[in-house]
């Protein structure tokens, strides 16, 4: 079945928690009801893939299918949101599943003086001794600093060398969903400090591919899709998966001038001249063991589900039409992710039978 083409349906059983209830893993900013806004009718939309059905989620089911396994999400902020979404649809936002703080065994306990938030944060659910985290990084690249004592000194972004977390803890992973897309541009890259290597040495852009940003992205993301290919040529029952482009719905300007998603409704937004693939992506798993969870094209359609003006730190003007309301669309495509695994456990266990 494929997952990505479908439509969705409005579904009064949705959404699948509260996103009032939920507030051990799901963080405020992203609870658009805690944010003030009035209208849920985005909450009630299910994904309704062509010709096939999804499998009803069930908390429980997927904590014992990943009994003393990790499940690892790393990637930027939206692999966030997914991260929290999950933890969400598993307890449906109860607190009758006990779920403790793992984050010091992964280094996470304490947040750098410097940092805005933790670099990730890990949940290990008792009964089945089944441990989920998040660890963030934007590029999904290994990240130097010149100088460590100074955060705000310009590092070394190593575009051929996973992010030091992977490399370290990977071993110890059972499953590792990758993202990455929205850092990469000259504005962020700039802004950070960010000097391209390869092979060990400096990129001199000049007359070079990589002084293409997209060039640059395509070949990283290529290189740690490669490697986390390898690792599970190494030990097979290591599942990679590598979620696709979010999409983003800023209309009438960028986020930084003017744009806005408050005004668009359900399926409101035209995409039929707006790429609905990710072909980087795509491109970047062919011929690997690395899935692609291909949530871009059914995301296209959903414009009114983003934070929009109902924001934390709202400001005039400013309108976030990148990130998602949770409970929302990050929902569908954990469901579509549990889809994949369990046909892939199904299919394995029938290849066992043959």
């Amino acid at each position: 079945c494929d997952y990505s083409k479908g439509k969705w349906l409005n579904d009064s059983n949705r959404p699948l928690y509260s996103g009032e209830m939920c507030s051990q893993f799901l963080s405020s900013m992203w609870a658009c009801k805690v944010q003030g806004r009035k209208d849920f009718d985005y909450e009630k939309y299910r994904w309704q893939p062509q010709g096939c059905d999804l499998p009803p989620f069930d908390g429980r089911a997927f904590l014992s299918r990943w009994k003393n396994k990790t499940i690892a999400f790393v990637g930027d902020s939206l692999g966030r949101q997914q991260f929290q979404s999950l933890l969400c649809m598993i307890t449906r936002g109860k607190d009758d599943m006990v779920a403790t703080d793992a984050g010091q065994e992964y280094g996470f306990d304490k947040r750098p003086t410097w940092s805005l938030r933790p670099n990730g944060w890990a949940y290990r659910f008792t009964e089945t001794n089944t441990t989920i985290l998040f660890y963030w990084s934007a590029s999904l690249c290994k990240i130097k600093l010149y100088n460590v004592t100074d955060p705000s000194s310009a590092a070394a972004m190593h575009l051929d060398r996973p992010v030091d977390f992977l490399k370290r803890n990977v071993a110890r992973m059972d499953l590792v969903i990758l993202n990455t897309g929205h850092h990469w541009n000259s504005g962020k890259i700039n802004g950070n400090k960010w000097e391209m290597y390869v092979g060990g040495k400096k990129v001199a852009l000049k007359g070079s591919r990589f002084a293409s940003v997209s060039y640059s992205h395509q070949f990283a993301v290529k290189k740690v899709v490669r490697w986390l290919d390898r690792q599970i040529g190494a030990r097979p029952e290591l599942r990679g998966v590598l979620t696709a482009l979010s999409p983003r719905h800023f209309m009438n300007g960028d986020w930084n001038s003017g744009g806005r998603c408050d005004n668009i409704k359900a399926f409101g937004v035209d995409v039929s001249n707006r790429p609905s693939r990710d072909v980087l992506s795509e491109e970047a798993v062919a011929n690997t063991r690395v899935e692609l969870l291909n949530i871009t094209h059914l995301s296209q359609f959903r414009g009114e589900a983003h934070l929009s003006r109902f924001t934390a730190n709202a400001r005039p003007g400013i309108q976030d039409c990148l990130h998602w309301c949770l409970p929302g669309v990050p929902d569908v495509w954990n469901e579509i992710l549990n889809a994949q695994l369990l046909a892939r456990k199904e299919r394995k266990e029938e290849d066992e039978v043959l």
